[in-house]
Formats: structure tokens, C-alpha cells, sequence
């Protein structure tokens, strides 16, 4: 589906001080590696941007593994206590043999925390590049990646092997003055179209004309700017261990829940 070669070409041309993206999903990871009650001693982190994540999640991640989100992760078996997926999943190739390397990369009890963008991210901007190419040329290319769902990826993290597993997401709109604007966002963050399939020549500038228009018509703000959504999703599963908690096996309730609840159970029709 992605272009590795062209998306690590982008990220090279990246600005580090540039990855508000990055900043906002490190401090989500900080949010949730404090409200777990134990100390890591053998962390790793895939990231696209080692240095960057290393020195802002100093205090959580000092001794942490670096290494690139490649389609195969240079992470050995039964070797880290954490793995942090950081902002590379939405661009994996195998999103579920991603998550299962890292199941296979942790201890016992071991955390797995990934975070990348959902399939919220940039709904503006895809709705307004559609139709904006299919009224000047008459169809449409790959200009948007396809991004999961948060449900897909709350399925994925079971399907790695992951006990405990959680997804949940946040959004965040950013205002740009224009669509020029957003698009110089995204290429300082190495976030533009890596898609295999995209167009090998460059777009003509009246699609991105109409874009603009219609992204100022649709979703325009009072004073001219113009937002774009980015939403967030985070999963978390532990490597299976004896001592976890486990769900109580069907029909083996000692209490209704109509009684917990102190209400009135109403039985369905057949």
C-alpha cells in the first residue's frame, strides 16, 4: 500500500521543530506511562523520529531501544518490559504483523502503547480533494491514506496475542490561513502522500484551486481560516501473564445486574 522508499524520503526532508503531531501523541504517552504503577527497566521505542521522542520522554524512556517502524522491526524476542509504537502505525504496510512483533518483543507482563492517527485524520481535506479532482478531470487518484478505524484497530491488538487490550482516541483541529498553508504543515511533519498507488506527476494546479475554495465554503471559520481535524488513537495490551486479572467464566454471576443497578429488569421479546 505505501511507498517505504518515498516515505522515508519525506521524513528525511522533515523539520524537527516542526512535529507538533509527534509533540501532542508524547504527551499522551507520558499521561498514561504515569498512571501505570511500575518502573520499566528495558523500554523500546519505533518511532521515525528516535531523536526527537528520546529527548522529550527523557524521564520515561532514558535507556530506551530506538528503532525505525520498518516493515520488519529489529526487535528481539522476550527482550523489553515496554514497547512504545510511536506514530508509525498508520503508516505500516502490515498494521497486525507490526503489533505482533511487538507482542513478541515483550516479557511477561510486558506493555505494549502505540499511537498513531485514525481514520478521522484530515476528513476535510479528503472530502475537498475528491471532489475538487472529480470536477476538473472527471476521476480520482490516491491522495489521502486510508487510515483504520479505531474499532480495526482495537480488533488488531487481540488478534496479536495481547491480554487487557484498550483503544481509545482524542482529536485535536489545528486552524491554517489556507490549504497552502496545511500542505506546508504536512510536508515539514513528513506526513504527505506516500501511497504506492499515488500519481507520479504533479497535481494540476486547478484541483488544488477548487480544493481551496471548497475548503473555505464547507468548513471556512468567521474570521477566514480554515481547520483541519487530526484524531488520535491509542492502544495498550500486556503480553499474557499468570497474575492478571481475567474476565469470570459465562453464568458464573453470584449477583443480577438489574440488582446492582437497583432497577427494573425489563425481559426482551422473543
Amino acid at each position: 500500500m505505501f511507498d517505504r522508499a518515498a516515505l522515508a524520503a519525506r521524513r528525511r526532508r522533515a523539520d524537527p521543530n516542526e512535529l507538533f503531531l509527534h509533540r501532542l501523541a508524547m504527551q499522551d504517552v507520558q499521561d498514561r506511562l504515569a498512571a501505570v504503577n511500575r518502573e520499566f527497566t528495558k523500554p523500546a521505542l519505533v518511532t521515525p523520529f528516535p531523536d526527537v521522542w528520546r529527548r522529550e520522554l527523557a524521564a520515561d524512556l532514558a535507556n530506551a531501544t530506538c528503532i525505525p517502524d520498518s516493515d520488519v522491526l529489529d526487535l528481539a524476542p522476550d527482550s523489553h518490559d515496554l514497547v512504545v509504537h510511536a506514530m508509525g502505525l498508520h503508516w505500516a504496510n502490515d498494521p497486525v504483523g507490526q503489533l505482533i512483533q511487538c507482542r513478541r518483543a515483550l516479557r511477561e507482563d510486558g506493555l505494549l502503547l502505540a499511537v498513531a492517527l485514525g481514520g478521522g485524520t484530515l476528513s476535510e481535506l479528503r472530502a475537498v480533494l475528491a471532489r475538487a479532482e472529480s470536477e476538473v478531470t472527471g476521476g480520482l487518484s490516491p491522495r489521502v491514506s486510508p487510515m483504520a478505524e479505531i474499532r480495526d484497530l482495537g480488533g488488531l491488538l487481540q488478534r496479536a496475542g495481547l491480554a487487557l487490550p484498550v483503544a481509545d482516541s482524542f482529536d485535536v483541529t489545528a486552524d491554517y490561513r489556507d490549504l497552502a498553508h496545511l500542505m506546508h504543515d504536512l510536508r515539514a511533519m513528513g506526513e504527505t502522500n506516500a501511497l504506492a498507488q499515488r500519481l507520479r506527476h504533479p497535481t494540476r494546479r486547478a484541483i488544488f484551486a477548487r480544493a481551496a475554495e471548497l475548503y473555505h465554503a464547507e468548513h471556512g471559520r468567521a474570521d477566514g481560516r480554515i481547520p483541519a481535524r487530526f484524531e488520535f488513537i491509542c492502544l495498550t495490551g500486556w503480553a499474557p501473564a499468570e497474575n492478571q486479572p481475567k474476565p469470570l467464566r459465562p453464568g458464573s454471576a453470584r449477583v443480577r445486574l438489574a440488582d446492582a443497578l437497583q432497577t427494573q429488569e425489563t425481559p426482551l421479546p422473543d
